[in-house]
Formats: structure tokens, sequence, C-alpha cells
């Protein structure tokens, strides 16, 4: 289930939201260093403008609610959220299909920023990151294991379980995290799993 076994092209063809959504984080990560390299200020103030800032959306900057997905800033956060996709989503595009895959992913996101706003308050400080989105799909995994148990087995319940407890210590005892941004983006995904999962019947 967690294991990629495919080629380079056949990943693309199989799961071309996760792709699109991988590809577009490593750019923007890229195009960020680059322009702190070469001093492209522009770039980086665009860049910039897209941090979640809970005071700068009570202004009326709607997009910091958004655009925090695809931020990372530093090597080791991109390369952590990245794999964590990489694993992670493809088995939910398959089985959720590509339309309800992007609701899955970015709707959790929206969902875990939004609330991160109202309950964070104005002096909440900035975040950025996919991790939100990223414990989204968990949410659905969990929603998986505990209501839909027809569509998976016990081996693949149990490793769901190993990552989500994994992933909740990580989120309250690693420095830096956001916490209310993986608590939300979890509770996001756990909501939007009923709407997704009707009808849909096959085992992961």
């Amino acid at each position: 289930m967690f294991i990629r076994t495919e080629s380079f092209r056949q990943f693309i063809r199989l799961f071309p939201i996760v792709s699109i959504i991988l590809a577009f984080n490593i750019f923007v990560y890229l195009l960020y260093v680059l322009s702190n390299s070469i001093h492209l200020e522009w770039i980086t103030a665009l860049i910039n403008a897209g941090v979640g800032y809970n005071i700068a959306v009570s202004d009326g900057q709607w997009w910091r609610l958004i655009t925090p997905l695809f931020l990372h800033f530093t090597f080791s956060h991109i390369l952590f959220n990245s794999f964590s996709i990489f694993l992670f989503a493809p088995a939910l595009e398959a089985i959720l299909g590509k339309g309800k895959f992007a609701v899955a992913y970015f709707g959790s996101g929206i969902i875990s920023d939004f609330l991160t706003y109202i309950f964070g308050g104005p002096s909440f400080p900035p975040y950025i990151g996919s991790s939100s989105a990223i414990f989204g799909l968990f949410g659905i995994y969990l929603f998986i294991v505990f209501l839909r148990r027809d569509m998976i087995d016990r081996i693949n319940r149990q490793t769901i379980g190993i990552i989500l407890i994994f992933s909740l210590v990580m989120t309250f005892f690693s420095p830096g995290i956001d916490i209310l941004g993986h608590l939300f983006g979890l509770l996001g995904g756990f909501i939007l799993a009923p709407l997704l999962l009707i009808k849909k019947a096959r085992r992961l």
C-alpha cells in the first residue's frame, strides 16, 4: 500500500495529481532558493506574501489560507513533506480518483488553515508547509480504519495506526511544529472522508 514500485513514468501516469503537487512544491522551493541566492527581491517578496499569517488574513489577504500549502523554506522541510506525500498520497488518489483526491488534499489543508486562523488568533505565528494537507490524508485513513473497515485489511490498518501514532508524537515533541495545523488538518480530512468515500468499496 505504501511501498512504491512504479517507474517514474508509471508514477506520473497513475498518480497525476500527486505528481503535480510534488512538482509544484519543489519548483516553488527552488524558486525561493534561487531568488535568495541571486537577490531577486521581488520574487522573494512575492513568495513571502503567501506565508500563513493570521493578522494579514484579518486584513483581507484571504489567499494566505491556501498558499502556505505550497511553501517550504528549508531543504529538510521540503524533503520530509515531499517524501510523506510520495509515500502516503498515491493510495488515496487511486481509491478516490483524481478529482476527489484533489478535494481531499487541498480541502483538508484549507480547513486546517481556516481553523488555525479562527482559533489561533491574530498573534498566532506565521506558518508554511504542506503538512496540514498531509495530516488531512491521515484523517481520511483514520476514518477508513475506524468506520470503513471493509475497505482495508488488518495489516494495513496496523500500518496506518503506527504511522498516525508516530506522526502525532512527532507533532508534539519536535521543535518548530505547527501543532494546530497538524491537528486541524487531521480533523479536516476526517470530516471530508465520508463525503469523499461515498460508494467506495475497493479494498486498500
